[in-house]
């Protein structure tokens, strides 16, 4: 047990109250990650460097990308909390499916519905889906950020007890010095995958369909699934099998995934080449 603790920052998760309807840094977190996203998309898209000779979505065109993706992460956030994370909750008391305001969203659940959302986009606009993935790839972590550190806020998904001089005692979590296991994944799934997203950007990777998306996918899996060994897992589930956590077990078809469309990426553009 250390002998002296971080003390937790204590943040009123409120913004702002007006009149019956309270403004939460997490309904923030969210708004604020898909218009910056959609800002740094706008800006990828406008380079013709980055892309050479390869199609790509209009900038006008991101306005819609925006709202599609926006519902996509929404629905599927919700959903996939309720189906992955707490299943018997919600069989048992259906009408909470809906109240996003009390907390409650999953990553991977998310990505899902983001995905459909760029599949349809891609049809609608008659741009190649990969275009429109390697451009939502390349932003998706300054959500990531934004999400994370409105966790921290909240606060929620706290770490495991720990005695090292960085340990926090979070509100309802009990007496325990923990991890503040919410920055880690601010800065690893966050802000070191944006910026190793936006060199790879500079260095050409548009310019090879999918890589981004990979890099992306196997950054955010390999991320996520480190950062779980620091983070109390969900509290009706625990730990599954061999001390996993569900975090690592959906993130391990994530990275699977990311290898698949790196290693595409780079045999579509040596058959280019050919």
């Amino acid at each position: 047990m250390p002998i002296f603790v971080m003390p937790y920052p204590v943040i009123d998760p409120v913004l702002i109250q007006i009149g019956p309807l309270p403004i939460r840094w997490y309904a923030l977190a969210y708004i604020a990650g898909l218009v910056l996203g959609w800002w740094l998309a706008r800006r990828i898209v406008a380079q013709d460097r980055f892309w050479g000779a390869r199609l790509r979505p209009s900038v006008a065109s991101l306005d819609d990308l925006l709202v599609y993706a926006a519902l996509g992460v929404v629905l599927g956030g919700r959903i996939g909390y309720v189906l992955f994370y707490n299943p018997e909750y919600f069989l048992a008391n259906p009408l909470e499916i809906p109240a996003v305001w009390k907390g409650g969203m999953s990553f991977h659940g998310g990505l899902a519905g983001a995905s459909l959302g760029i599949w349809l986009f891609a049809r609608r606009h008659v741009v190649p889906v990969l275009s429109v993935a390697d451009v939502c790839a390349a932003v998706t972590p300054l959500g990531i950020l934004l999400g994370r550190i409105a966790n921290f806020i909240k606060p929620e998904l706290w770490g495991r007890p720990t005695d090292v001089a960085w340990a926090m005692v979070f509100p309802e979590a009990g007496p325990f010095p923990r991890h503040p296991s919410q920055l880690y994944e601010a800065a690893l799934e966050g802000l070191v995958l944006l910026i190793v997203l936006q060199i790879a950007v500079r260095m050409g990777a548009l310019r090879r369909p999918g890589l981004v998306t990979g890099l992306f996918a196997t950054g955010y899996g390999l991320a996520r699934i480190a950062c779980e060994f620091f983070r109390e897992p969900d509290a009706q589930l625990g730990f599954l099998f061999g001390g996993a956590t569900m975090g690592m077990i959906l993130s391990v078809p994530l990275v699977l995934a990311g290898f698949g469309f790196i290693l595409y990426a780079y045999r579509a553009r040596r058959e280019l080449l050919a």
